[in-house]
């Protein structure tokens, strides 16, 4: 499937941007933000290997993403102990508690896109991630800086610190697409993004009459600077204003709300705590009918937590719909895993609805109750 990006640069930007290479840019003379000649260097060699092995390049970063992410065998190497407090420690070192918390919707909805760039999807609107990531990497960002940690460890993963949500991840346009293919039905229906990243799934359901759509991310970087601007990006519309007769006069762009987002609520935080957190925030929680989610089940390790919160989450006849690679390399999770997983707990069903043989094996399966209760 091929999708075509068309960029755009609001005009009210100040800041001019050039690019410099494949997600690297320039934004001005009094804040440059250059790519070093190592970086370069490492391109050139991923292009190489990409031709070598007969995959993609973006392919090829991801397995060696998900290789970084995963804990080191080989303990009495050098290799090894060098790493020993990097991205490569075994997960129990390196997994911590990230307390769940909520993040509100700001009142000035337009603030929200300044110094992003606006790509477009079909029907969808939601901001460049090269350039974000450029940006908070130069930015003095409170607290932990996942962009500065995903650079300096050349991954899109490291266990407990940064789960991807800075990066739209393959299977996510395959469940966009099923949306289309299989006519999905949104409309009345409260909906949770989980894993959310970029929010294209619950974006998705919230333009095609979600009564309701929460998104939840790990990262709380990821909710402010992306999520959140994408939904707001996808609330506004640009109406272009110009005197057909002074072709030469600059146009006006006059903005309007075209979709109330205040029925969208976000969330960052490990799985668990925001399982509490959304059951104790209301008197009566009520249980989400669809719960989609995208490139979850990587590690075997967040199974347990994935799986209760499917079950603690789930209208009783709901449905789970979930995106996913066949086997990731180097943290050893995927579909057969996880489902001999749910298979064993005896509390959900599986059925694949689709699979996707183009490159890496892929497969987008549905989840419900056994016997709703």
């Amino acid at each position: 499937m091929t999708f075509q990006f068309n960029f755009t640069i609001e005009d009210h930007l100040e800041n001019e941007l050039t690019p410099l290479g494949d997600g690297a840019w320039t934004l001005d003379s009094s804040k440059e933000l250059s790519v070093s000649e190592s970086q370069k260097g490492e391109e050139r060699d991923r292009k190489c290997s990409a031709e070598q092995f007969g995959v993609s390049q973006d392919q090829l970063w991801e397995r060696k993403s998900m290789e970084n992410a995963a804990p080191s065998q080989d303990t009495d190497s050098p290799l090894s102990e060098a790493n020993s407090s990097s991205n490569l420690e075994p997960h129990e070192k390196q997994t911590c508690f990230r307390a769940a918390k909520e993040h509100a919707m700001p009142k000035d909805l337009k603030k929200m896109l300044e110094n992003k760039v606006i790509e477009t999807l079909p029907g969808l609107q939601h901001a460049n991630l090269a350039v974000v990531k450029t940006i908070l990497l130069k930015e003095n960002f409170p607290g932990e800086n996942i962009v500065s940690k995903s650079f300096s460890s050349h991954s899109d993963l490291i266990t407990g610190v940064y789960e991807g949500g800075l990066k739209i991840w393959e299977c996510t346009f395959d469940l966009l697409a099923y949306f289309t293919n299989a006519k999905v039905k949104f409309a009345g229906k409260k909906v949770l993004d989980l894993g959310c990243g970029s929010g294209l799934l619950g974006m998705t359901a919230f333009k095609r009459g979600a009564k309701e759509v929460h998104f939840q991310d790990y990262n709380s970087m990821v909710i402010d600077e992306v999520t959140l601007p994408n939904v707001v990006a996808n609330s506004i519309l640009e109406d272009e204003e110009n005197d057909v007769n002074e072709p030469d006069v600059k146009r006006c762009r006059t903005s309007k709300v075209i979709q109330e987002p205040y029925q969208c609520r976000f969330f960052s935080g490990e799985w668990s705590d925001f399982c509490k957190l959304v059951l104790s925030s209301e008197n009566l929680f009520v249980k989400y009918d669809l719960i989609l989610t995208s490139e979850t089940i990587y590690n075997p390790d967040y199974y347990s937590n994935l799986h209760q919160t499917f079950l603690g989450l789930l209208s009783k006849n709901g449905r789970v719909l979930l995106a996913s690679k066949a086997h990731y390399f180097g943290v050893g999770g995927g579909v057969h895993l996880f489902q001999k997983f749910v298979e064993e707990r005896d509390v959900f069903e599986t059925r694949i609805l689709k699979i996707i043989d183009e490159g890496l094996k892929r497969f987008i399966i549905e989840m419900t109750f056994k016997s709703p209760s």
